[in-house]
């Protein structure tokens, strides 16, 4: 199962990518194209600490914007406070856009897991302050007016420059939201989910101008409108840069096009691309990419999948399991299909390791992240790796798995059945010292929670745990 020297290009169908049997070489694909760079933690405290500086800013001029005499006016406490309350709100809101901005230097340290966490743990902030905004402001432009609340919604959505479409960007900020809540994002496809959720950037957008125009904290502070407006700007031009305009230019830099799709196991595919330029392509093992398949009815929508090995120019390959309407539908795509990508992403790679020792842990299509990392593991780790898999069947890419723990010199075991029949706490008895090793698991969500938690017990470090969650 060894690829020997050959100055033809492999065949893309015998993608294994092992180097020749000569002693102390390295994995083929390996050896041929970079890896992503490595993690860079002092500039992500950096961000960290710059974003919390810009917070209290935030509320500093917020505070400081009202005079006593304006405060003990009709209104002037509610206007106040929701003046407070609308900075805070956006503030938080810019921030949120930011974590899934996908800026390089911060998708290495904390990982896309990481960040989408944050993001829905801070996604009820802004929008309550937000709403908590509109609300006070309300009361306090009615208690300036000596009139009823609900009387002055009309005079204030249309009377003032700005306010109507910072309304609309209001509606729309609150539906999203609601379409954000557990009972209801669950019923929703995924790349209908994608779509709307496209509409809160519509709603901040559409927010702005109210602020700079009629906020106490802008009108008549040119430096601190300049500032604003240069903190808005650059959230938009992250955004556009990282998640529109560098996917663009490495798509059309790599020109990707399916060369084979073929059947893996039951309901996996293995997809073989073929491309240019991909000894360029800076890329780790276990890392994923989101692919964007050109497609009638699919181009639309970007999906995450890891590769399954390391890029083996002119190809790459990722392994695909059919769980919904978008991944069957991939699967019968024709040679020559267009395909776009953006990433890597992921921080499921060899720059975590922090000892020698190593344990992989893989359970069902989340074997396709240690099949890649496999390559990437240096020399005299050893490795210990358990593939867990409801069938023979279901053990996908084994023999590949097995050439490559060979080749480290470790150790594979194979459970198979259903979970009940083999506990994950057997795991400890296969790896037999979980507490000396760096240990990665991936696979479903349920799968990896169970074995972090067994390793939570075992006292296994918490630093020394590398989790890849497959969301099915």
């Amino acid at each position: 199962m060894t690829a020997k020297p050959t100055s033809a290009p492999p065949r893309p169908g015998g993608l294994l990518t092992l180097g020749p049997d000569g002693p102390g070489e390295a994995p083929r694909a390996a050896a041929s194209t970079p890896r992503s760079p490595a993690p860079r933690p002092l500039l992500v405290d950096l961000a960290l600490a710059a974003v919390a500086v810009g917070f209290g800013l935030s509320v500093g001029i917020a505070l400081t914007a009202t005079s006593h005499q304006q405060l003990a006016a009709p209104g002037g406490v509610a206007l106040f406070l929701g003046n407070v309350t609308g900075l805070a709100g956006t503030y938080l809101a810019l921030v949120m856009v930011l974590l899934i901005s996908r800026i390089p230097f911060v998708e290495r340290v904390l990982g896309q897991d990481t960040l989408l966490r944050w993001h829905r743990r801070l996604a009820p902030w802004p929008i309550s302050l937000i709403i908590a905004h509109v609300v006070i402001l309300t009361i306090g432009y009615a208690q300036a007016a000596r009139t009823g609340i609900l009387h002055e919604i009309g005079p204030l959505v249309n009377g003032f420059p700005d306010m109507g479409i910072a309304t609309a960007g209001f509606v729309l900020m609150v539906a999203v939201s609601i379409a954000s809540l557990y009972p209801i994002r669950r019923r929703i496809k995924r790349e209908n989910w994608w779509g709307l959720h496209l509409f809160m950037y519509l709603a901040l957008a559409l927010a702005f101008a109210h602020e700079i125009v009629l906020g106490p904290s802008f009108v008549g502070h040119p430096m601190t409108q300049l500032v604003w407006s240069v903190a808005w700007a650059a959230t938009a031009g992250l955004v556009l840069t990282y998640r529109v305009g560098l996917p663009i230019v490495r798509s059309i830099r790599h020109g990707l096009v399916i060369e084979e799709i073929r059947p893996e196991g039951p309901g996996v595919v293995t997809v073989i691309l073929r491309g240019r330029h991909l000894e360029r392509l800076a890329v780790s093992g276990g890392q994923f990419f989101e692919w964007r398949f050109l497609a009638r009815g699919m181009w639309w929508q970007a999906h995450p999948f890891s590769i399954s090995a390391r890029p083996q120019p002119p190809y790459l390959r990722l392994t695909v399991k059919c769980v919904g309407d978008f991944t069957t539908a991939l699967a019968r795509l024709p040679v020559g299909t267009r395909v776009a990508l953006e990433g890597p992403y992921g921080t499921f790679t060899t720059h975590a390791l922090r000892t020698r020792k190593v344990a992989l842990i893989a359970g069902g299509i989340g074997v396709t992240s240690v099949r890649s990392l496999l390559e990437d593991l240096p020399k005299g780790t050893r490795p210990v790796v358990v593939l867990r898999a409801s069938s023979e069947e279901e053990l996908i890419l084994r023999e590949e798995i097995a050439e490559l723990v060979k080749w480290h010199g470790g150790r594979l075991h194979e459970i198979v059945g259903p979970r009940t029949a083999q506990p994950v706490e057997h795991l400890a008895e296969l790896i037999g010292d979980l507490k000396k090793r760096d240990t990665y698991v991936s696979g479903s969500e349920s799968f990896v929670m169970s074995v972090t938690r067994l390793l939570a017990l075992l006292k296994v470090p918490q630093e020394a745990v590398h989790a890849d969650v497959y969301a099915m």
